[in-house]
């Protein structure tokens, strides 16, 4: 936890970070940066679980013919369901997915968008011995595979049909998700907003699975579908509650040898606890650090585009909102 001559010297830092870098961002929230092509991942990201394992390699997604007609379905469970059943559900913790079934064919499929390496490493960097820039594995990428597995959708979640579709739209999306897949790269957490108050100002939108079916949703729309009414739908959204975020720099200007060496102890102070693989002791210590960082020293560090922020964090701090947002209509 810092101690107040440690965050007495941040407080004198940080005017001089505002003269240096600007107030504001120029737009906000600020824009999800879009990449020309996804990177290869570095051999030290593993994933515990392997990401999409019946999907195709290449991510390529099968043609209908123009005149299949196919429909369209609102796929919801709980996170980890397949491990922790309903658990992560009574929190209002779930993972969103789409289903699509042929009437020609009569097959299934399944697409969804989520973590290469799971949600912690998306959300929290490595801190590598001896390196002072944090280390993330962080990708997200859509998964495309045949089948529609009923059991685990609607035992704890959601199966509904929203949509009809012609083969034709089909196709046109299929060529959509890879583009946006291909451009698409980073999973963002997060959504930093100034209060709990639905209208008030948002700093940082998230990128996740739930993001994926309503970007999914509205290109289906403008692609000529039409959306079933009076079907409620409900996304999992983690939100930072914070005053107006502060531009720090990137890793280089920051961890690079002509870096901030303050700011680059204090990015990895704070991002220490959420360390993996700790003890309960250690995991006991790590919560009180984090409360004190967060809640006492108001203070967080937001990692977006490939970027550092500094949130002046505020009550209620941090939330888990299971938030209705219609599908989409003309």
């Amino acid at each position: 936890m810092g101690s107040c001559e440690e965050t007495a010297g941040w407080r004198t830092v940080l005017p001089l970070l505002l003269l240096v870098h600007g107030v504001a961002a120029e737009q906000w929230p600020v824009p999800y940066k879009r990449f020309d092509h996804r990177p290869k991942t570095d051999p030290y990201c593993q994933a515990q679980y392997t990401f999409c394992p019946t999907g195709n390699a290449d991510g390529s997604i099968p043609l209908m013919k123009n005149e299949d007609v196919i429909d369209v379905f609102r796929l919801q469970a709980p996170v980890w369901e397949f491990k922790y059943g309903d658990l992560l559900g009574h929190f209002k913790i779930m993972h969103d997915a789409i289903g699509f079934r042929s009437t020609l064919t009569g097959r299934n499929y399944t697409a969804e968008w989520y973590e290469l390496f799971q949600l912690g490493n998306c959300t929290f960097p490595h801190l590598r011995t001896g390196i002072s820039e944090p280390f993330w594995c962080n990708q997200g990428a859509a998964c495309f595979y045949e089948g529609i597995d009923d059991q685990h959708w609607r035992s704890n979640g959601t199966l509904v049909l929203v949509a009809t579709i012609s083969g034709s739209i089909f196709n046109q999306l299929a060529q959509w998700i890879r583009d946006d897949n291909n451009t698409g790269i980073y999973y963002e957490t997060w959504t930093v907003q100034a209060s709990s108050d639905p209208n008030s100002s948002v700093w940082f939108d998230s990128y996740d699975c739930s993001k994926f079916v309503l970007r999914t949703y509205e290109k289906l729309l403008e692609l000529g579908a039409t959306f079933k009414r009076n079907i409620q739908t409900n996304y999992t959204r983690l939100f930072l509650f914070s005053g107006e975020p502060v531009y720090l720099g990137n890793a280089s200007s920051i961890f690079g040898p002509q870096g901030n060496k303050s700011l680059a102890s204090d990015i990895q102070k704070l991002y220490f606890p959420y360390r993996p693989h700790q003890s309960f002791k250690e995991l006991v210590m790590s919560i009180l650090d984090i409360y004190g960082k967060v809640v006492l020293d108001k203070t967080f560090y937001l990692y977006y585009n490939l970027e550092y922020w500094y949130l002046p964090m505020k009550p209620p701090y941090i939330k888990i909102i299971y938030e209705e947002v219609p599908l989409p209509s003309r």
